[in-house]
């Protein structure tokens, strides 16, 4: 059966909550694209998600968090970090954290790696979401290798038997995705430039007075 579509809302996005508390799929926008995303304290999301976006599991899925703080109950949150995440969240920044050992996370949600990509969105949808179910895991809505979907239509064409429900945000601006800075080692750097360019990641760590190398950390995230 395919996936409804409503219109993106407090009453929607509740339903999201209880429809991925029950093992859905949603479909959400973002400040950059439309992402899928499922409830991290189910034993199979990330393998769900691969599943419906037909991928093997070799790349990395971003976590969508609702604040700042939530970055801290996945990974080690370094000062560079918090620095970055001060000046340049909600927005375009993936901050790559070293995985915090307690925090049990499936290996397969960083590839295998032992670290976590983080960010909070510029987009009140998935940080809703994510402040009722905790950090999101999210990928981009489309099947691997294809475009990114643009709209809601688009979603449904594409993905809609995969789905449980489509928040519909109207078409997404698009545009770069995130800039991802490695914050696992003393020195961060810059893995992939996107939304934010590498000279302003650099001020912004001058600025606090850390020392950085601004280098790739594949993601697929929304």
């Amino acid at each position: 059966m395919s996936a409804r579509i409503l219109p993106d809302s407090a009453a929607a996005r509740a339903e999201a909550v209880e429809l991925l508390r029950a093992g859905g799929i949603v479909a959400v926008p973002t400040d950059t694209v439309y992402g899928i995303a499922a409830d991290m304290a189910l034993p199979d999301a990330i393998e769900r998600l691969f599943a419906a976006k037909g991928r093997p599991p070799e790349k990395a899925v971003a976590v969508l968090l609702a604040d700042a703080a939530q970055a801290g109950e996945l990974g080690v949150v370094s000062p560079a970090a918090a620095a970055l995440a001060t000046r340049f969240w909600p927005g375009g920044l993936t901050l790559v954290l070293p995985v915090r050992p307690e925090a049990r996370l499936p290996r397969v949600l960083a590839g295998g790696a032992p670290t976590i990509g983080v960010r909070v969105p510029d987009h009140p949808a998935p940080r809703a979401l994510a402040a009722a179910l905790g950090p999101l895991p999210t990928t981009s809505a489309n099947r691997s290798g294809e475009p990114d979907a643009r709209d809601a239509a688009e979603i449904l064409e594409r993905l809609g038997d995969s789905l449980a429900l489509v928040l519909d945000g109207g078409p997404v601006r698009g545009g770069p995705a995130s800039t991802v800075v490695d914050c696992t080692l003393e020195w961060p750097s810059v893995l992939r430039e996107g939304a934010i360019p590498s000279a302003d990641i650099a001020a912004a760590l001058s600025a606090a007075g850390i020392a950085h190398a601004i280098g790739t950390w594949d993601v697929d995230e929304a």
